[in-house]
């Protein structure tokens, strides 16, 4: 087979289908060994109950046992599957920890797949070990076929099925019988792995993978909470700071102008040209912030031209790659804010605070994830953390569902890398 990338070779082919056959091979003796542990306590402590609530105890410690089967199980599972659930904290009096144990929804899925995962794995082993053999034997009958007695049995066999009683014709159908199974091992084998892995996964892992989406849904939902908390104080500090000043030197012009009119109309024409002057510098600051909100560049042309414009705007000499695809298959307007704030904010603090003489911008999209990396030559020590303006813009990366992290040792350089899906 092709070693090419996207396509099975060999050797990865039959990884997979040793790798699949130790699963299931090695899970029976480890699957009896936790029944009979699991059952037996279980019913152990069903009839120790009526001792003092000895029973309880012993039921408690069955279920202790049972995570430790299922921890063992979860490290034969894929990486990537190989989450542990938060299991109920025991603290408190023996009475207490036994109740948080037995009253522990985890706990029970444990016992449950140790016992009824008995049942999946028996059956797996069985065809499994039954394929394999079968396959072996017919491929290597040629071979020991002459140390088989031959019985009148043997011979009414053959007459059945329809075929002369001889070694040829022996080892021909045994053959062609190893080929059947040899070529539908690998679904057998495969077939029965996944079934086994889903069982296990979808009890022992299950609940840990939920509560790691809820936690994941919660914290993305506080982040964009907070990002928009902080865009609105930028936002209201930029307006207090700017146009608000503005406006209030503005009123006071008009004022002095009306009371000039009279008595020096050529003063009131001039304070009347100051105040036109401030309201054409008041227009220019609103648009600048509009476009900080919802710049128009970005929502008609898409993500790279509205780039090259803060390139262009920036004090900074920049640097650009970005991916022609980006304006092809536009990502969602989520995720095109998102990257150009980071772009915005992160050449931001570069000319305000680092001191650099050059910035690098790029953008590549693979795989189903926009990277963003802006790098600068300047001091470094940049750094997320509170009343920081990159700690906004990781609340709104992380409220699109991606990853900002920020490398800016002492001395530079700075490196901005955001991580969003596409």
């Amino acid at each position: 087979m092709s070693s090419v990338a996207g396509v099975t070779t060999n050797d990865g082919f039959l990884r997979r289908l040793a790798a699949d056959s130790a699963y299931v091979l090695t899970g029976f003796p480890i699957a009896l060994i936790t029944f009979i542990v699991l059952v037996t306590g279980l019913a152990l402590s069903i009839a120790l109950l009526p001792l003092f609530g000895i029973g309880v105890f012993v039921a408690a410690g069955t279920m202790l046992v049972a995570r430790v089967f299922a921890d063992l199980q979860r490290l034969r599972l894929k990486p990537q599957w190989r989450k542990r659930p938060l299991y109920r904290q025991t603290r408190g009096s023996v009475w207490a920890r036994a109740g948080r144990v037995l009253g522990d929804v985890q706990s029970w899925l444990d016992w449950v797949h140790g016992v009824f995962g008995f049942v999946i794995s028996v059956f797996a082993f069985a065809f499994v070990f039954a394929w394999w053999v079968t396959a072996l034997a017919g491929l290597t009958y040629f071979l020991w076929d002459w140390a088989l007695p031959r019985t009148p049995d043997s011979h009414s066999l053959a007459w059945v099925l329809g075929y002369d009683d001889t070694a040829a014709n022996r080892i021909t159908i045994h053959t062609a019988i190893g080929v059947v199974f040899l070529l539908t091992l690998p679904l057998v084998v495969r077939g029965f792995a996944l079934l086994e892995s889903s069982f296990a996964r979808a009890l022992l892992t299950g609940v840990a993978e939920v509560r790691n989406t809820i936690a994941g849904l919660k914290d993305q939902r506080a982040a964009a909470v907070s990002a928009e908390a902080t865009a609105l104080r930028k936002l209201e500090r930029d307006i207090h700071d700017g146009p608000q000043q503005r406006l209030v030197r503005l009123a006071m012009d008009i004022s002095r102008a009306r009371q000039q009119l009279d008595a020096d109309p050529d003063q009131a024409r001039s304070t009347l040209d100051e105040a036109l002057g401030q309201t054409r510098e008041t227009l220019d600051e609103l648009r600048s912030l509009s476009r900080g909100i919802a710049p128009p560049i970005l929502t008609d042309r898409g993500l790279p031209a509205a780039v090259t414009a803060i390139a262009g705007r920036s004090a900074i000499p920049v640097d650009m790659a970005i991916d022609s695809s980006l304006a092809e298959q536009r990502p969602e307007p989520e995720i095109e804010n998102a990257a150009y704030f980071v772009v915005t904010e992160a050449l931001a603090n570069a000319a305000k605070h680092s001191r650099a003489g050059r910035c690098e911008v790029t953008m590549v999209r693979a795989m189903g994830t926009l990277g963003v990396l802006i790098r600068d030559n300047g001091t470094g020590g940049a750094h997320v953390s509170k009343g920081h303006g990159l700690a906004g813009l990781a609340d709104r990366v992380r409220a699109a569902g991606g990853l900002l992290t920020v490398t800016s040792p002492p001395g530079g350089p700075t490196e901005i890398r955001a991580e969003l899906p596409a």
